[in-house]
């Protein structure tokens, strides 16, 4: 079975304001763990933490910041080089390309300013509905959806909140369980307590305090 898959098909979603109470109290102030200053750098992290750890990209985005300072810098960034200064996040070719190639729309179609409409964010090459979740809600304010990354999927599936594996139809599963309000705060619980508790290789159910709210509980 896919360690991202959901354990077993069970629905649990009668539970779910259960297990929203719960996790709200454990993880009052969800905040995310990525570094930025402004939106545009808000964009660039999230793209390069896909399939990698927010630590990571911290490390990555510390010096890239620092030499590339505004987008049109970014734009006119050698890919090569690029390559190389991101390479320790993955992916770097494919991310590389996507990171010069938005940052070259968002001077040529968008005045220099990153959009903040769903529709713009994913024209950008690399930027499907997780990234400009996070980009809208964490850089405008904008909660729009749920942002469904392998913390979320797994987690969710594992709780019983959805029977799908497809990002889109996940989110679509949990924006009808929780409200709208809550949504960037879920999405956010969901991977801190996927990151601290429900790993996807040893999850620690015997301390997990919604061990008896899920079906996939190993207590």
């Amino acid at each position: 079975m896919n360690k991202d898959s959901p354990a077993i098909a069970m629905d649990n979603t009668a539970n779910f304001d259960r297990i929203w109470s719960i996790l709200k109290k454990e993880y009052p102030d969800p905040q995310p763990e990525l570094d930025y200053s402004n939106e545009f750098e808000l964009l660039i992290a999230t793209i390069l933490s896909a399939q990698c750890t927010d630590v990571q990209v911290n490390k990555v985005t510390n010096e890239l910041f620092r030499k590339y300072t505004n987008v049109e810098a970014l734009a006119a960034a050698d890919l090569d080089v690029l390559e190389k200064e991101i390479y320790s996040t993955g992916f770097y070719r494919a991310k590389s390309k996507n990171i010069k190639r938005t940052s070259q729309l968002i001077l040529s179609d968008f005045n220099g300013k990153v959009p903040d409409t769903m529709e713009e964010l994913t024209t950008f090459p690399g930027v499907a509905r997780k990234t400009a979740n996070i980009v809208l809600a964490r850089g405008f304010g904008k909660v729009e959806g749920i942002a469904v990354d392998t913390h979320v999927k797994r987690v969710s599936g594992k709780l019983g909140l959805t029977e799908n594996t497809d990002p889109k139809k996940i989110e679509q599963d949990l924006m009808k369980l929780a409200e709208q309000k809550d949504w960037e705060d879920l999405s956010m619980t969901l991977i801190l307590h996927g990151r601290r508790v429900c790993d996807a290789k040893k999850p620690q159910c015997i301390v997990c305090l919604l061990s008896k709210l899920c079906p996939s509980s190993l207590v």
